[in-house]
């Protein structure tokens, strides 16, 4: 296909043309965003390593019930509109990982741009939030410990 083909067909399909820029048009943006907003999406290996580090916090802003049902091992639970950066779980967190963790990833991300916004260095999110760490089939543990 050259050149000419291609103005041709746009010619020929101006909505298709309208939704093809449209969409290359929000994909753009929202890679700019993600590269900008100062904090890591970890895939559920990533969150495993840095446990396995050793000096990762990790905060699951999920409901208590919900919590209770199954939660990463390690993880501490706070309520998401109980949580920020005076938090006793991370307030003396500053230099150290700190890896958020919700059922969406609405509250995660929500959580992570007040970290930065307060100076937290090393701030990260559940890319995919629970639902993506079971589905890598990794284990879930289950009450408040």
């Amino acid at each position: 296909m050259n050149y000419e083909e291609l103005v041709a067909f746009a010619g020929r399909n101006p909505m298709l043309s309208a939704a093809l820029v449209g969409l290359t048009a929000a994909i753009i943006v929202t890679e700019i965003r993600r590269l900008f907003r100062g904090y890591k999406s970890l895939k559920p290996a990533e969150l495993v390593q840095l446990m396995n580090a050793g000096d990762a916090v990790v905060v699951d802003l999920s409901a208590s019930s919900d919590f209770e049902k199954g939660h990463i091992a390690g993880s501490k639970n706070v309520q998401a509109s109980q949580f920020g950066p005076e938090h006793k779980l991370v307030a003396a967190a500053k230099q150290r990982p700190v890896v958020l963790v919700c059922r969406a990833g609405t509250a995660s991300e929500a959580a992570a741009k007040t970290l930065k916004k307060a100076g937290f260095e090393q701030v990260s999110v559940l890319d995919g939030g629970l639902p993506a760490w079971q589905q890598a089939e990794l284990p879930l543990v289950k009450g408040r410990h």
